[in-house]
């Protein structure tokens, strides 16, 4: 498997906790985002590149598996990996990592797709920009 990553820290907002202090399960969906944005951004290919190109690229499966609560004030590591893949879509695993016990808080994974910003149609392949980029990425490999 091929892949790029990139890791941010954020902390725990006060506005993320629900009544019992802990972060509320769906802003784990945020910090997804978060991470997907960064790793944009650090790898030259941020939504803004996409979107001036004329696509959109909706989400369309989001899988999280919670292993151990954040609460409010935690510091928190989203690590975000793409992987390289042959269909036509951007495929994102993360973890989601509290630094304040070392714990592991949940593991996800996102597919998103290529819409034409114009006509709304799925793309069935790349686009060539993109096709560009995945040529210039310097991909990472796991054992």
């Amino acid at each position: 498997m091929e892949y790029i990553e990139a890791s941010i820290s954020v902390r725990a907002r006060f506005s993320e906790v629900d009544a019992m202090g802990v972060v509320w399960h769906g802003n784990y969906l945020k910090y997804f985002e978060d991470g997907r944005e960064h790793l944009g951004e650090t790898s030259n290919m941020s939504y803004m590149d996409i979107a001036n190109r004329g696509y959109f690229v909706p989400i369309v499966t989001a899988h999280v598996d919670y292993k151990s609560p954040l609460t409010f004030g935690d510091r928190i590591q989203i690590t975000c990996r793409l992987i390289k893949s042959r269909s036509a879509k951007l495929i994102h695993e993360y973890e989601v990592k509290n630094l304040e016990n070392n714990k592991v808080s949940c593991l996800g994974r996102t597919e998103q797709v290529f819409l034409n910003a114009d006509t709304k149609e799925l793309e069935l392949t790349y686009p060539s920009f993109y096709e560009e980029w995945i040529g210039k990425t310097a991909w990472s490999t796991e054992a």
